[in-house]
């Protein structure tokens, strides 16, 4: 999900990457590489017209990575495949000593399975659920692949290239969770991931997600008066939350985002259910809300219990989702290297506003890590109206391979940008 608004001021570019990019830029290879991803263009789009048709709800991508690791493994990785968490990795050895650098999408959409994911074209524009958000991404990878094959750039660092699964809602991003976990020698993430070209996010928003489940012992409404009831336990809590008091800085909110509950007008609900949603870029503050508004809840169910002179109603409080906060500097070598690459493609470069995304996992690790956007325009995500407009859209996966080029370097033409054996947190 990402902000509308630009994040910071864009930092001054540190003359050694600036040096290093322009040597990748100007290397007769590079430049061969950026005109083969833009005659791949109409091959590219014709990838995400096909993976989009392949439904691939939460917790249910495995038909979409099938179908992907095949398109890998048809590009030339024998080492090709879907680890346990279900992302799909292929690996691009560098010549050795350099970073190994993830670039990524995601497998997964937010649309049920059973959803119409038939394309209708209109005035240039493709519609489908998730045509963009993250197909695009996921054809991008492709074709940086097929522009490395065909040029035969030969990179320092490894480039792993990499679906990624659970990036979506109740996922909790458990595929970049997974693949962190699994590989401790990762260096830096990137995720192809956002609606233009230009942006870059390179600060994660954290939060915490809870259902919370309020049980009583129901009964009528008028000749059962006298019990506790389970709406009315909840009302409470939410009128208790809603009066929670947030930092302005760093930005934190909360919400109750769906609310359930009770059978009927004239009973008194034995069960009622509401969801919470918490944010921060800071993980102090998140913490702090959170602890307020679990408080609330316990509060609000005793006052219920206490109001009728009872001990029946009882709170069942579950996380559902937990993604961790994280910052970085925006002069990070990392986001430089981003913003020269925008340039070069002659757009200006879009610091974003605190986001939640894959890069989340890494940020909190301490690893250099950003969601960079993908080519095209996308618009309407997460709705069945969900847009995308393919004019020069081939300029997203000429940027983000400049990007990945710049920092695991070229053999015999640059350094790496990114570091190698970054400490993590």
């Amino acid at each position: 999900m990402f902000a509308d608004h630009a994040c910071a001021a864009e930092p001054e570019i540190l003359p050694a990457v600036r040096d290093q990019f322009a040597a990748v830029t100007a290397h007769p290879q590079v430049k061969q590489a950026l005109d083969f991803i833009k005659g791949d263009d109409a091959k590219t789009l014709a990838e995400q017209k096909t993976i989009v048709a392949i439904a691939s709800p939460p917790f249910n991508e495995k038909t979409r990575a099938q179908d992907y690791v095949k398109r890998l493994a048809a590009l030339g990785f024998n080492n090709a495949a879907i680890d346990k968490e279900g992302n799909v990795i292929a690996v691009r050895p560098g010549t050795g000593g350099g970073p190994k650098l993830v670039v990524s999408a995601h497998l997964d959409t937010v649309f049920p399975a059973g959803t119409d994911l038939t394309i209708k074209e209109k005035d240039g524009k493709l519609y489908a659920p998730g045509i963009g958000d993250d197909t695009r991404g996921l054809a991008e990878l492709l074709s940086m692949v097929r522009a490395l094959n065909a040029t035969n750039i030969k990179t320092v660092g490894d480039i792993w290239f990499v679906g990624t699964v659970g990036e979506e809602g109740l996922g909790d991003l458990r595929g970049a969770r997974a693949l962190f976990r699994d590989n401790k020698d990762l260096d830096g993430f990137i995720s192809i991931d956002g609606a233009q070209p230009s942006r870059i996010t390179y600060v994660a928003v954290g939060s915490h997600r809870y259902r919370v489940t309020f049980t009583g012992p129901g009964g009528h409404s008028f000749s059962a008066f006298g019990r506790p009831s389970a709406i009315h336990a909840m009302g409470r809590a939410m009128a208790k939350i809603a009066d929670l008091k947030t930092p302005k800085e760093p930005k934190t909110t909360f919400t109750v985002g769906t609310v359930r509950g009770g059978t009927s007008v004239n009973a008194i609900a034995g069960d009622a259910a509401m969801e919470l949603d918490m944010r921060s870029v800071g993980m102090q503050p998140l913490l702090d809300i959170e602890a307020a508004a679990l408080k609330a809840i316990k509060d609000a169910a005793a006052e219920e219990n206490a109001r009728w002179d009872s001990d029946k109603i009882t709170v069942d409080i579950k996380l559902v989702g937990d993604r961790p906060a994280g910052f970085q500097p925006p002069d990070a070598p990392m986001i430089q290297a981003a913003m020269l690459a925008v340039r070069a493609i002659g757009l200006k470069p879009v610091l974003e506003e605190p986001a939640s995304t894959d890069s989340n996992v890494a940020i909190s690790l301490g690893i250099p890590a950003m969601t960079i956007g993908r080519g095209g325009v996308n618009g309407d995500n997460h709705s069945i109206n969900e847009w995308f407009d393919p004019k020069d859209a081939y300029l997203g996966p000429q940027k983000n391979l400049l990007t990945v080029l710049a920092l695991v370097g070229v053999e015999g033409v640059s350094k790496p940008i990114l570091a190698k054996g970054t400490a993590r947190k």
